[in-house]
């Protein structure tokens, strides 16, 4: 049963089911030894400002013109040029989520890598403030169901707990996780990856082999690699995974989960350049990659 948690005369709502999470999961306090070395976390600051309107399901408009982006929490959006009647699912109740957390709030911003994206927007964990209470919005999206978990080389700060908050929503089926249209993908099913390029998806399947060339690590999930589902990793950012226990060039045989941009390079392909896109994975995990028994949402043919 979900309960509501009111924070003083605030009355932040809290969506978590069964109970509110703690907004101290993730520490800022201290600089991310993990970031490359190029990059220069401000995580002893934060910025305070007031939510002037909600833009989308991961990004909030300040009251001073400040546009922020909940950096480590992708909100469902459709694939690039998707066409449709209907509305892509979870797109407009993961805005509304996020409006019944931010909308009218005082949030502190807090920096765990760079803090500025192309646009302009900034890149920061946020917490709406009540008092000496904070709701951290990224836990709760993520939690409840309403955002998949993403990061940047340069910005991977709190990456681990919302990973693990993912991971409970996944297994709950809660929020998108019970629509078909984000359903983990399998990597032999190189069709339906195909339709989902320029989009960010999750992955799944068993390395068959890995291969170099051209200053780059390729982790290939069938015998052909210029059709098959393929990992794209750069040569300078090897030592990030070996730092992180994943050891990609003895990963021949091992089942994985990988997240990122969909791409068509001789075939569906993601590159990744940082460890916290990939999952070792138990075998026998294939039932990872079923859809779920009742899709929601409007037919969707993917």
């Amino acid at each position: 049963m979900a309960r509501i948690c009111i924070f003083g005369l605030a009355g932040a709502a809290c969506l978590a089911v069964g109970s509110c999470l703690p907004a101290r999961a993730c520490d800022l306090s201290q600089p991310e030894t993990s970031q490359p070395e190029t990059s220069q976390p401000e995580t002893s600051q934060s910025e305070t400002g007031m939510v002037a309107s909600v833009v989308d399901g991961e990004t909030l408009k300040l009251g001073d013109g400040r546009v922020v982006r909940l950096i480590g929490a992708k909100a469902p959006m459709p694939p690039l040029g998707w066409r449709g009647d209907d509305p892509w699912p979870f797109v407009d109740e993961a805005k509304d989520a996020l409006a019944r957390l931010a909308a009218g709030q005082e949030v502190e911003l807090k920096f765990g890598g760079r803090r500025l994206d192309r646009h302009g927007y900034l890149l920061a964990q946020v917490f709406v403030v009540s008092g000496e209470k904070r709701l951290w919005l990224q836990e709760e999206l993520v939690a409840n169901g309403f955002a998949r978990v993403y990061s940047f080389p340069d910005n991977r700060a709190c990456a681990p707990e919302l990973l693990a908050r993912e991971a409970e929503a996944r297994a709950k089926r809660l929020g998108l996780w019970g629509s078909s249209a984000y359903r983990i993908a399998g990597a032999l099913d190189v069709k339906r990856l195909g339709r989902l390029t320029h989009s960010y998806q999750l992955v799944e399947g068993s390395v068959v082999a890995v291969g170099e060339g051209g200053g780059r690590l390729y982790l290939n999930f069938a015998k052909d690699w210029r059709s098959d589902f393929t990992i794209s990793v750069e040569r300078k950012d090897l030592s990030a995974f070996a730092a992180a226990g994943i050891d990609l060039k003895h990963l021949a045989g091992k089942r994985l989960r990988v997240r990122g941009t969909l791409a068509w390079r001789n075939g569906p392909m993601i590159e990744a350049s940082h460890p916290e896109q990939i999952e070792l994975l138990p075998d026998g995990s294939e039932k990872q990659v079923q859809p779920p028994s009742q899709p929601t949402g409007p037919a969707i043919a993917l």
